[in-house]
């Protein structure tokens, strides 16, 4: 079944509600909040759910970025003042 765009954003039931869906989202943040290469080779169900779930995988990558620079800013707050 097929829904419009604006009922699709609005539906919080479909956010978030698998866990692929969180999967792909932490494997995202993490890459960006800990950029040195991974210690084990991807599974391949861990590539299926980045590929299937690719959107939340992009929006962990701009909250991991998003928390760098959060970071940052407190460290910078805390030695500068």
């Amino acid at each position: 079944m097929k829904r419009p765009i604006a009922k699709l954003w609005l539906d919080l039931r479909e956010f978030l509600n698998v866990y692929q869906e969180w999967h792909a989202l932490v494997n995202g943040f993490s890459e960006v909040l800990c950029p040195w290469p991974p210690r084990h080779k991807p599974s391949p169900e861990n590539e299926k759910d980045i590929a299937d779930e690719y959107h939340y995988y992009m929006w962990g990558r701009a909250l991991g970025t998003l928390a760098w620079i959060t970071i940052g800013c407190v460290i910078k707050e805390v030695l500068f003042g």
